[in-house]
């Protein structure tokens, strides 16, 4: 209703779904997507499924990708 567009209101849809995802697995929704939008380039391609937010969960979530602001804040 407010995407302006049907493709724009399909992406919100992926994107909420995916945040609601990381919520049901107990996954801080940021700390998910920051890792993975870093990973994503380099992540081999036969191995997407990892990404998933369950299986994220059980191979990355103890220590995740961080960004550079994440050091700046002071939450090490």
């Amino acid at each position: 209703m407010f995407c302006w567009t049907e493709l724009g209101a399909e992406h919100l849809g992926i994107i909420q779904s995916l945040l609601s995802i990381c919520r049901l697995q107990g996954i801080d929704p940021y700390d998910y997507l920051v890792d993975v939008l870093q990973r994503a380039g380099t992540h081999p391609a036969k191995d997407v499924a990892q990404l998933t937010p369950r299986l994220w969960k059980e191979q990355f979530a103890e220590n995740p990708l961080r960004s550079d602001l994440y050091r700046i804040r002071g939450q090490h």
